[in-house]
């Protein structure tokens, strides 16, 4: 795993289904591999590795999201607070839409990341923050500094969980449980699955569908029953982690960290241009206005020279045939490996030196080289391998 392992076990609990899985497997063997994993406690592994990765890239995979959390944004002034507050459009966000947003200091670096969701029920629009739980805690705090005299309340939905959907045959899957998936970008629509009300939403990707569907955690194992037995592949946290990294997906506290600009992301989806003042704009217009910073956030893939041999977090990169002196042409954030058909592709997100990245010069690390990814990478369907027991 990554860095993702940010607080000691002890102090974490499981998520709801986390929960679930470890009461019925304690049944059957001697327990459950739970790990900490953006905040919470979550099953590492439910198949085989290649399974997994052949169900997220070709089939559809279930997956534990309990490691999100809701928060309601309530008064009258909300959609005028909140949009000071964050990097993207809110005021303008079309109803059952979602908008990827990041938080600034006054100094315009960068203090978390989430999505904001605006959802229409009866005649009133409801504005959610969607953030990770590691970071909740902390986001809350800060956003509750700027609530002065405005008409505005945070509530933590802290009976709502939520599932992961993804592969590219998610959304016949959903079909055939009756509900339609929800359009292009980030969008969302209510409906029922087995009985159970659901809040059905299209998440952010770059290589296979993903979707995220919140509902009451005390129904998340029945509805985990129920996607698993329309045909889902039960997959977890690694793999997950995994792909995010193939996708590159940054997140924050691991490859994104309260030093950075807005810009040195690349996450560009998350920056509102035309929208009207928020916390840490003066710094975002000035880089934009002024020149570009000096280092982003890229995908790459890893060729290590042994095929056994895997980078980790903090690895450097130089640029091939350097001075020996020359300066570190980045370093690794995030790394992970997707197993398929007997071999495996090993993918990392790094903060690359903007000098590194012109006329694809090639990048070397101390087990072999690297490549900048200017597109998802692309998979082939593999053998079906053997499956464990789960």
């Amino acid at each position: 795993m990554n860095a993702t392992e940010t607080n000691p076990a002890s102090i974490l609990q499981p998520t709801a289904l986390a929960a679930n899985l470890a009461a019925a497997k304690a049944q059957t063997s001697t327990g459950c591999d739970w790990i900490p994993y953006r905040g919470v406690l979550t099953p590492r592994q439910l198949d085989a590795p290649e399974v997994e990765t052949g169900a997220l890239l070709f089939g559809a995979a279930v997956y534990d999201l309990g490691w999100l959390r809701r928060i309601a944004v309530r008064g009258e002034d909300r959609f005028r607070w909140l949009s000071g507050m964050v990097t993207n459009a809110v005021e303008t966000l079309a109803d059952k839409t979602g908008a990827y947003n990041l938080v600034l200091n006054a100094q315009g670096r960068i203090q978390g990341d989430c999505y904001v969701w605006r959802g229409a029920e009866a005649s009133e629009s409801k504005l959610e923050i969607e953030a990770t739980a590691d970071q909740a805690e902390a986001l809350l705090a800060h956003f509750d500094r700027f609530i002065v005299m405005d008409d505005v309340e945070l509530v933590s939905l802290e009976d709502l969980s939520a599932l992961g959907l993804a592969g590219p045959e998610a959304e016949k899957l959903l079909q055939s449980l009756g509900i339609a998936a929800p359009g292009e970008g980030l969008a969302s629509r209510f409906g029922s699955v087995a009985g159970i009300a659901v809040r059905l939403c299209r998440r952010y990707s770059t290589a296979v569908p993903h979707f995220a569907l919140w509902a009451d955690a005390d129904a998340i194992p029945a509805l985990w029953q129920a996607l698993v037995t329309a045909g889902a592949t039960a997959v977890g946290a690694e793999a997950i982690e995994a792909l995010r990294v193939a996708e590159g997906i940054p997140a924050y506290g691991i490859d994104i960290q309260s030093r950075d600009l807005a810009q040195e992301t690349s996450q560009m989806r998350a920056i509102s241009f035309t929208k009207g003042c928020y916390l840490g704009q003066e710094i975002v217009e000035r880089v934009r206005s002024r020149g570009q910073v000096h280092r982003h956030l890229r995908a790459l893939e890893m060729f290590p020279a042994d095929p056994g041999e895997m980078p980790a977090p903090g690895a450097e990169l130089r640029i091939a045939n350097a001075a020996a002196d020359s300066k570190i042409a980045g370093t690794l954030t995030s790394v992970g490996a997707l197993k398929l058909d007997g071999e495996r592709r090993i993918f990392a997100i790094g903060m690359i030196r903007a000098e590194a990245q012109v006329g694809n010069q090639q990048l070397v690390w101390t087990g072999g080289t690297a490549e900048i990814l200017n597109s998802p990478p692309k998979f082939m369907p593999a053998r079906e391998p053997a499956r464990e027991n789960a």
